[in-house]
């Protein structure tokens, strides 16, 4: 961990150069800052992550057309869907591999789960101990509970569900809980049930490649061993909140190039 450490003062500025308001306006994050509600803001951010692969450009596009579709009132909409709301507004829709159809089951299975839970937040608890190490298992056991919601349910929606104690980085889950976990001025911050300390990164191919030619990630796998791994070391830099450490490695990754005004670790740091 000692290596980690050295690069606090470098990660930090990352963190201080990524983690702003404007932020926001390019990230899939933007579609939750739109509404005031926060039944509105964790439900349509559920849908916002597992939406959240590809060009961002054309995610937001496809979030916009979501909440036309959903008449911008969406835990309205999946709460009522299949009684009085018309299920064919979501036909058409896609993004990538998620189809109507995933569409429809992914709405359906949810608005059974919240008519039993009442909120995002309470299905996730469910699955979730508080002293557990992290939300691995709160994780598993969302997608299992909405993969067992409703009879029927298409094997094909398996694919927009992540399964860690299957190996799954889990990464739009990891990235839903830290928008509804950490506080601002990005994230939300609306639930109390898990605390930041338990928060995993969400690892990708960006953050993933950064942590590596950093030394902070040593295993070649992005799968949930990875994303402990690499939780763990951000850990040594801040226990009570390593997450914060995903707008350093993906926002160096997504960029492509170092901030300007930053200097780049020593070499004998890196990996």
């Amino acid at each position: 961990m000692c290596r980690t450490r050295r690069l606090k003062p470098f990660l930090d500025s990352l963190v201080a150069h990524y983690e702003r308001p404007a932020f926001i306006a390019r990230d899939p994050i933007a579609v939750c800052h739109r509404f005031d509600d926060p039944r509105d803001q964790e439900v349509i951010g559920l849908y916002a992550a597992t939406l959240a692969w590809g060009q961002r450009r054309t995610i937001l596009n496809k979030l916009d057309e979501l909440c036309d579709r959903m008449e911008q009132r969406p835990y309205s909409f999946v709460w009522d869907f299949g009684r009085s709301r018309d299920v064919t507004r979501l036909d058409g829709f896609r993004h990538r591999t998620f189809t109507s159809v995933d569409a429809v089951w992914f709405t359906a299975c949810l608005s059974r789960l919240l008519h039993q839970y009442k909120t995002v937040e309470a299905i996730f608890a469910a699955g979730h101990a508080l002293g557990a190490l992290d939300t691995g298992p709160a994780i598993h056991d969302f997608s299992e509970r909405m993969m067992n919601a409703l009879a029927g349910t298409p094997p094909r929606m398996q694919k927009h569900l992540a399964r860690p104690l299957r190996g799954s980085a889990a990464k739009r889950l990891c990235l839903y809980l830290r928008w509804m976990v950490r506080p601002g001025p990005v994230d939300l911050g609306l639930w109390t049930s898990i605390g930041p300390h338990q928060l995993v990164l969400p690892l990708d191919v960006h953050s993933g490649r950064q942590a590596r030619a950093l030394g902070v990630l040593t295993r070649n796998s992005n799968d949930w061993q990875a994303a402990q791994e690499l939780t763990l070391a951000c850990r040594d830099l801040c226990q009570e909140d390593p997450a914060r450490y995903d707008y350093a490695f993906f926002g160096l990754g997504i960029s492509g190039e170092l901030p300007l005004h930053l200097t780049p670790p020593p070499a004998a740091n890196r990996a």
